[in-house]
């Protein structure tokens, strides 16, 4: 190891940055203080601290985002973003302040004792900012046509025929509804108005979402074309997962990009019993839900919707592959857990976690091909 190297630690907040030293071999971390949340500030610390290409700087992931990172790399400094959860803890440590966290992470970071996270580019953290909003609005839409429906059936109001729920139909018998007395009336417009708001905000963004994609990097277009060849993957989900994920290759086997999307099960083996329970559910939330939902379709016998061979036009042969293979085999597995007596949420489960390997195969097949 190089004895010039500096190792920095970053406790980072919205106003303020606590920065520690931990120089290259042994000895403590020392503490360097505090300095102001800002880019002078940080230009200032970078030459205090030395030549940037002997500097080696890391903070935790958090709500301040990758602002500081690309700072840091403009001016020539090797900078990690850390996991916050693998944080090595000491179980007998209970004094919590911004100058040990800094000296921690300085210690820690010498010892290569820390996990970095990968950090997207821009273009990509915008589309996963776009993908992310987009859910947050199909997530608010859903509960407010849950308070709308509760207060209709509150009141005795039911859908008089089998419409498609919230379809033109269902919403034009809601407007024409009229509660008794005043207050009620004044919040079944109130939900309503909230409901339709809600459904145009959702389709505002799902545009937005469209157009993106159609003028992304060449490389991404690729991806998210060649992912829905597979049966349930459409092009919000096929979007959601490659902003998600991103570089599928920086992931050399499926299973450490199962383990990244929480589909793993837990293990809490000692001796020769091994003790396996539910998946750890500690990765990536929203590329686990997508996954999940896309796995229910392969639950039916496997075809060629019309949909489906209108996505597969002009996809490589061998792309198409791997998606007949993932049908064929996906199903019989659904079907095969099915009948061993497992719940159908967990047959679910362990049909999406294979559907993702799929999907990892068929990313880089496409990649291949499109290079």
């Amino acid at each position: 190891m190089d004895e010039d190297i500096r190792f920095v630690g970053l406790d980072v907040h919205k106003e303020t940055i606590a920065v520690a030293v931990a120089e290259a071999g042994a000895g403590p971390a020392r503490s360097l203080g505090t300095i102001p949340h800002t880019p002078e500030a940080v230009a200032q610390l970078v030459r205090k601290l030395g030549v940037p290409g002997r500097l080696r700087c890391c903070y935790e992931a958090g709500p301040c985002g990758y602002a500081l990172y690309r700072q840091l790399r403009a001016r020539g400094v090797a900078c990690q973003v850390v996991a916050p959860t693998l944080i090595p803890v000491r179980p007998g440590d209970r004094v919590k302040t911004d100058r040990r966290d800094a000296e921690k992470l300085a210690r820690l970071l010498r010892s290569g004792d820390l996990t970095a996270v990968w950090v997207p580019d821009e273009a990509h953290e915008a589309l996963r900012d776009l993908v992310r909003a987009r859910e947050a609005a199909q997530g608010d839409l859903r509960r407010a046509r849950q308070r709308l429906a509760k207060l209709l059936l509150r009141q005795g109001c039911r859908t008089p025929q089998r419409w498609t729920p919230w379809g033109e139909k269902h919403l034009d018998w809601v407007r024409q509804l009229t509660l008794p007395g005043a207050a009620q009336e004044a919040v079944r417009q109130d939900y309503l108005a909230e409901v339709e708001h809600l459904t145009e905000r959702v389709q505002r963004l799902e545009r937005a979402l469209t157009a993106t994609v159609a003028t992304a990097a060449p490389r991404l277009r690729v991806v998210v074309a060649a992912l829905q060849t597979l049966r349930g993957v459409g092009l919000l989900t096929a979007t959601t997962v490659a902003a998600e994920v991103a570089d599928f290759t920086r992931f050399v086997r499926p299973r450490p990009l199962m383990a990244y999307a929480g589909v793993v099960a837990r293990e809490h083996s000692s001796g020769a019993r091994p003790r396996r329970g539910g998946i750890t559910k500690t990765g990536n939330a929203h590329l686990r839900r997508v996954l999940i939902e896309a796995a229910w379709h392969y639950r039916h016998r496997p075809g060629l919707p019309r949909a489906l061979r209108q996505r597969r036009v002009g996809q490589p042969a061998a792309v198409c592959a791997i998606a007949d293979k993932a049908q064929r085999r996906l199903h019989e597995r659904y079907r095969r857990l099915l009948a061993r007596g497992k719940s159908k949420q967990k047959v679910v489960v362990a049909v999406g976690r294979e559907l993702l390997g799929f999907m990892w195969a068929i990313a880089c097949q496409a990649e291949r091909e499109a290079a």
